[in-house]
């Protein structure tokens, strides 16, 4: 028993089309959203039909079912548990079958001041279902089963958070909306394709935030959020290799396709390492320009435990170190690996004080502060090739232009914030400042 969204958000009061295919003559849709805990919240029963599995680029079209989404549901992010009977206990929300996930967006604005983005453009690229995934092909459909939950996911396992993939749900966001709740931080919540259809950043939200690895971003998603920006929003990207490569949306919302090469290279060309790849954001608008930093001037260590590195604080006085007890020079998150699995950099020099500043170079704000700063070794992954200007670091930071946007530079920031008090006083701190 598998499904699907026929699209991925939905407003509370609205219908929500799943597209479910079973063996069983009848079978039941329970609706969990994701909080400090799984709260239940509905449920649906069917007659089941079968179908069979399609390919990675065509709409599968599995028997379609509609349900009316109560208009008192809150905007968050839910998981769709598909099964032949009730249970009597919450069964576990990150599955590789069996499993929809849906995003619950604000009907109007809710008085709330923080609008949270999950990246489902990226849970799609590494989704696997079918076949393949944009790392073997530049076209998919996100009309298939996975996509965050219930699907085959591309990737090596992560040795420090085997319990699920990293291109998932449950890997960066799970546990940061948790954190968040716990913590009473309200949002409000919306999906990457929201944004590329102009939806919900121009409703008096004063932060939108992101975590983990919000990869592949759209030109119009980056256009709407540059927009935010220049209009006095603020942003929070607790995650790294952000906004990498530049993926096409089709008309429909379903489609996605990304250009990773360029005409005539040899079979077997890294992509991440080549010149010319028409859909490198990097190439052509430098992500930098927005976020600060890009994984351009980091990298990745993908396979195995990596070395454990953290961020050598440069200014202790900065606003997001009050209360966390650190001073220049001491080193945030080290023990516990924090800069990876990817992390992103900025071109840098070091000023008569020693102290790191951005060259500009690459596209990074001149004023963009480097707070944070991690040089990394020679065997990781670099991105791209080219020879570099400065040292490879990973270089958390902010900058304020209208609004302020500021940058954790690290994919592994959610996993450490239930455990580190450091990283969950920074997190605070940049949340409740600019929200």
């Amino acid at each position: 028993m598998d499904g699907y969204a026929a699209r991925p958000s939905v407003r509370a009061g609205e219908v929500l089309r799943l597209h479910i295919a079973t063996s069983a003559p009848r079978f039941r849709v329970d609706f969990y959203r994701w909080g400090t805990t799984p709260q239940h919240a509905g449920h649906a029963e069917w007659p089941g039909r079968t179908a069979a599995p399609g390919t990675i680029d065509r709409d599968w079209q599995w028997p379609a079912y509609e349900f009316p989404v109560p208009p008192d549901w809150r905007s968050g992010v839910y998981i769709a548990v598909l099964s032949t009977e009730p249970s009597s206990c919450t069964p576990p929300m990150d599955s590789r079958q069996a499993r929809i996930l849906i995003v619950v967006t604000p009907v109007a604005h809710s008085g709330r001041r923080i609008l949270y983005k999950i990246p489902t453009f990226t849970y799609h690229a590494y989704n696997t279902a079918g076949g393949g995934s944009l790392y073997s092909a530049s076209h998919v459909t996100m009309r298939r089963p996975g996509g965050g939950v219930g699907g085959p996911v591309k990737g090596l396992p992560d040795p420090y958070d085997s319990a699920s993939p990293r291109q998932t749900f449950a890997h960066w966001d799970a546990p940061f909306i948790t954190w968040m709740e716990k913590n009473g931080i309200e949002s409000d919540f919306c999906t990457d394709l929201d944004l590329h259809e102009g939806r919900h950043l121009n409703d008096g939200y004063r932060l939108l935030v992101s975590a983990g690895h919000d990869e592949y971003w759209s030109t119009d998603t980056r256009q709407n959020v540059t927009a935010f920006r220049d209009v006095g929003g603020n942003i929070a990207n607790f995650g790294a290799n952000t906004c990498w490569w530049r993926v096409h949306v089709a008309p429909n919302g379903a489609e996605l396709s990304c250009v990773k090469l360029p005409p005539g290279a040899p079979a077997g060309t890294d992509p991440d390492s080549s010149y010319g790849c028409p859909d490198h954001w990097w190439e052509s608008d430098p992500e930098n320009a927005l976020l600060g930093v890009s994984y351009r001037n980091g990298g990745g260590h993908w396979e195995g435990p990596r070395p454990p590195l953290g961020f050598t604080v440069t200014d202790g006085n900065h606003w997001i170190f009050s209360g966390t007890g650190l001073k220049t020079g001491d080193v945030l998150g080290h023990r516990a690996a924090l800069i990876g699995y990817e992390c992103d950099g900025a071109a840098y020099e070091l000023d008569t004080d020693g102290r790191p500043r951005p060259t500009g170079e690459d596209g990074t704000p001149k004023n963009f502060e480097i707070l944070g700063i991690a040089p990394l070794p020679s065997d990781w992954n670099f991105a791209a090739r080219e020879s570099a200007t400065s040292p490879r670091a990973a270089t958390l930071g902010l900058y304020t232009t209208s609004g302020t946007v500021f940058s954790a530079a690290t994919t592994d920031w959610a996993r450490l914030l239930a455990t580190d008090p450091q990283i969950a006083s920074i997190t605070r701190s940049v949340i409740t400042r600019l929200s």
